[in-house]
């Protein structure tokens, strides 16, 4: 399903005056796809604190959340045509509006890097909507939309054909393949350094983070499973640094 869609959206950005490269198109589908998976995200959690008797306070602003700007739509479930956006005033409003909106959680979150609402001002901060045509851009959204997240397998799924497609990039001598290394080279020299629980792993170059990744799950496996072990592994375990805009995006 995750293939045929990404299919189908390289057709689109070909045809589009503002894409120009594969490049192009991996950087313009992710910056929906990150949207998109940012608002499933939220929704579960707003119905865990529901289960709760919480209220969930939203990241985003009610008009820039995905329902809103994105896909609006009528009580039984379909896309409401009168408060679509679409050609021009769809990208007018991700140029002028949303795009600008994003970029200002990094300098509201400053003080905490390691929020989301830093991790989402750093990724639109560096990037720019590069489709020109509004109407390639609600095909795309519309796709996008009808992907499924709920389960690990899809995420591993997702995350592996985004890979293998900067990798054939690479083989195919295009400047894609900078950002990926083949994953038995990287765990192999995992194995060699056998990192542990407590020391920091910090790669500053990391591109779409293919070695922090594998260094995580092999310190998962081998880690007494403990609250103290765990928190410490996700939070003050992996460092890393990019200077490509395009690796904010798989990073995010």
């Amino acid at each position: 399903m995750f293939e045929q869609t990404f299919k189908n959206i390289d057709d689109i950005l070909y045809k589009d005056a503002g894409a120009d490269s594969e490049l192009d198109y991996i950087e313009q589908t992710s910056w929906v796809l990150f949207l998109r998976y940012l608002e499933h995200l939220e929704s579960e959690k707003a119905d865990e604190a529901s289960l709760r008797g919480k209220e969930y306070s939203y990241i985003l602003d009610e008009e820039y959340r995905w329902p809103n700007w994105a896909m609006p739509k009528t009580a039984d479930g379909k896309l409401d045509h009168h408060k679509t956006l679409t050609g021009p005033d769809l990208v007018r409003f991700v140029d002028y509006k949303l795009f600008p909106y994003l970029a200002e959680f990094k300098q509201k979150s400053i003080d905490n890097p390691r929020s989301i609402e830093y991790k989402i001002g750093e990724i639109f901060s560096e990037l720019s909507n590069k489709v020109k045509s509004g109407y390639n851009l609600r095909e795309i959204i519309e796709m996008l939309d009808g992907l499924p997240f709920g389960r690990s397998k899809d995420k591993h799924e997702l995350s592996h054909l985004y890979e293998t497609k900067i990798k054939n990039m690479g083989n195919a001598g295009r400047n894609g393949g900078q950002y990926y290394t083949p994953r038995p080279l990287i765990r192999a020299m995992i194995e060699v350094v056998d990192p542990k629980i407590g020391e920091k792993i910090y790669d500053a170059a990391c591109g779409s983070a293919g070695f922090l990744c594998e260094a995580y799950e092999y310190m998962y496996q081998r880690m007494e499973n403990t609250t103290t072990n765990f928190k410490k592994l996700q939070e003050e375990t992996f460092y890393g640094k990019e200077k490509k805009n395009l690796a904010y995006i798989s990073l995010g």
